[in-house]
């Protein structure tokens, strides 16, 4: 049998390293200001919207269903007037949207 000598290639620099890693670090980059910080915002602007849902607002649920608060617990909870005399109870977590807030009651005037 027939063998050819191999031999072993010598590893390159620093630089030839910073250079094959430079497209994955660019990527992320631009994966952390167009995609991760963006869905942070939102996140944070809806649990901000979440802690402010008082009794009387109205709201939407992810379901779809549209309703008054008329009950704000403690824990998790709300309780929701959707048509007159039908209350239901929805997890706070579940509101997408706060359609109107009402105006607070001025007892000065």
């Amino acid at each position: 049998m027939n063998f050819t000598p191999v031999y072993a290639q010598a590893v390159g620099g620093g630089a030839d390293l910073l250079t094959s890693f430079f497209p994955i670090i660019l990527l992320i980059i631009i994966f952390w200001f167009f995609i991760f910080r963006p869905q942070q915002k939102r996140a944070k602007a809806h649990q901000a919207m979440l802690s402010s849902v008082r009794r009387g607002d109205v709201i939407v649920s992810t379901g779809g269903l549209v309703g008054k608060v008329t009950k704000v617990r403690e824990d998790l909870d709300l309780d929701v007037e959707i048509s007159q005399g039908v209350k239901v109870k929805i997890v706070r977590t579940m509101i997408a949207d706060i359609r109107t807030k009402p105006e607070p009651v001025n007892d000065n005037k």
